[in-house]
């Protein structure tokens, strides 16, 4: 990397950050009341959210970590890929369309349809705050690491001055542009990586006579592990079930999180709620294709040994790609599309969190509903500087972390504390308040203590802190206890509950989420 031009490298990023920050600085003339902060004025096409689903589901662990995975893990690496992928059915199936049809601007408007509202919406907001917190952390950590690399910044100063600049940026979206400009940083930011990863994958194969086998022969011949990169168990073969733990929370987790399910509020109908998810489908289904090549082109082309001892680690496996394909240029626009998709969805990411408490906590709960939009909106700017300031702590702290490993701990506790409340609520006319309570609290709670005494944080080496070892949950995701915890609470308080919930409203969300009647009709302007 010592042709490596840093300033072109952060003349493209500067380029993309002035571009987005005028267009978002343009859409937000329009945000007038709270739905067009919150939910851009329900005014995006099918297609248009599609991409911005896409574009905010594409996160750096998708392109950065799930890249390095492959290049070092080989078959076990692309699994990653194959568990985001599928989730998206569970979405479309279960929740996308149902969750339009009954809710306003966030999770909890469903949750508490029909339930009490202070308790659900206090838990729905915790939850909401804690897996945003989770995500914010990979996408930091990410942030570090490429900037390590392009800058060649080995010092964790140089990194961690980064990251705060990133928070500053992605502050400024969320606070200027609200949920208009945020979705279209990440329609531009989804059209950039899925073309750039696209060239990048034909050049990748062209340098192998477009003959994927002898890419993959390559790759083997330089890994250590031989031909046993190209199959399974190189990563989870000693420990199947921290596999299966880990494929329940990626495949469950995308349709309980809070960013994802609040893209569903920004289309007018629960028709194009549905074809925004078929759209993200097929471009996201498409991108994890390429990772495939790029993964293993980053083994065959630079080299698994290489990419370890570069700044950054295995998240630099896609920017080394790019730079032995196309020198400093290449690389230069490679990682700024990875800047982008990193400021995309932490904006997105933060706008969920300045919604939930705001909308959840602030108006439905402190004020009891009789917040202005004004005052609702002032209170999620207010909240969108302490999220940032704690996402920059986090992210400083997080350095070093394969990012792809940090949004998999995310998405184990969505589907823990707030997948199995979701379901419950659009399918069981007998849930209850206290079910709903303690399945998002007890599975919430479950999910981080597992977290906590697994070996991610101690007990090898490559924990969070490798000179301790409390490491008394075998598992490095929670997901296969804490998942079955969050379900059986939440039917254990239903069941116990003394307190009768209201049938006539239970009638009315089963309507609505069915048909649509009476779900909030769309802006218009």
């Amino acid at each position: 990397m010592e042709d490596n031009n840093p300033v072109l490298n952060i003349s493209i990023f500067l380029a993309f950050v002035a571009v987005t920050m005028v267009i978002v600085i343009r859409a937000s003339r329009n945000n007038r009341t709270a739905a067009d902060y919150y939910a851009g004025g329900r005014s995006f096409t099918g297609r248009q959210n599609g991409l911005a689903i896409a574009g905010d589901y594409l996160s750096a662990a998708s392109f950065l970590g799930i890249c390095g995975a492959i290049a070092m893990n080989g078959y076990d690496g692309f699994l990653y890929s194959i568990g985001f992928l599928v989730a998206w059915l569970v979405a479309l199936l279960l929740v996308a369309e149902l969750m339009r049809n009954t809710a306003k601007f966030t999770m909890a408007d469903v949750l508490s349809f029909r339930l009490k509202q202070k308790p659900v919406r206090m838990a729905a907001a915790t939850t909401t705050l804690a897996v945003s917190f989770f995500y914010l952390l990979a996408q930091m950590a990410g942030a570090g690491a490429l900037v390590s690399l392009l800058l060649g910044l080995d010092n964790a100063l140089g990194q961690s001055l980064v990251i705060v600049v990133v928070g500053v940026v992605m502050i400024l979206y969320v606070m200027i542009g609200g949920m208009k400009g945020t979705t279209w940083v990440q329609i531009i930011k989804a059209v950039l990586l899925v073309g750039g990863v696209a060239v990048m994958t034909v050049w990748t194969l062209a340098m192998f006579g477009f003959n994927f086998s002898a890419l993959l022969g390559r790759a083997a011949e330089l890994n250590e592990n031989g031909l046993d990169v190209l199959a399974p168990g190189l990563q989870y073969g000693a420990n199947p079930l921290d596999f299966v733990s880990l494929a329940l929370a990626l495949v469950l987790g995308t349709a309980g999180l809070p960013h994802v399910l609040m893209r569903f509020y920004t289309v007018p109908t629960a028709k194009e709620a549905r074809r925004s998810v078929v759209w993200a489908i097929w471009l996201i289904g498409i991108f994890y294709l390429f990772t495939l090549v790029l993964g293993f082109g980053a083994g065959a082309l630079v080299g698994p040994d290489t990419i370890a001892n570069a700044p950054g680690g295995q998240n630099s496996a896609a920017p080394l790609l790019a730079f032995e394909l196309g020198g400093p240029l290449l690389l230069g626009f490679i990682s700024a599309v990875a800047f982008a998709t990193i400021l995309a969805v932490v904006a997105g990411l933060t706008i969920t969190a300045s919604a939930s408490f705001a909308h959840d906590i602030y108006n439905s709960v402190i004020k009891k509903g009789t917040a202005s939009a004004k005052q609702e909106v002032r209170v999620a700017k207010i909240t969108t500087l302490v999220i940032g300031a704690a996402a920059i702590l986090g992210g400083i702290g997080a350095q070093g972390q394969n990012v792809a490993f940090l949004v998999a701990l995310a998405f184990a506790v969505a589907a823990s504390a707030n997948l199995p409340t979701i379901l419950f609520s659009l399918f069981w006319s007998k849930f209850t308040t206290r079910g709903a309570v303690w399945s998002m609290m007890g599975g919430l709670i479950s999910a981080l203590v597992l977290i906590a005494f697994s070996p991610v944080v101690s007990g090898s080496e490559t924990s969070m802190i490798p000179t301790a070892d409390f490491a008394l949950f075998p598992l490095s995701n929670p997901g296969i206890v804490s998942i079955p915890i969050g379900f059986f609470l939440g039917w254990l308080g239903s069941v116990t509950s003394r307190a009768k919930e209201s049938r006539a409203l239970a009638a009315e969300m089963e309507v609505r989420e069915l048909t649509g009647y009476g779900a909030e009709p769309p802006v218009q302007h």
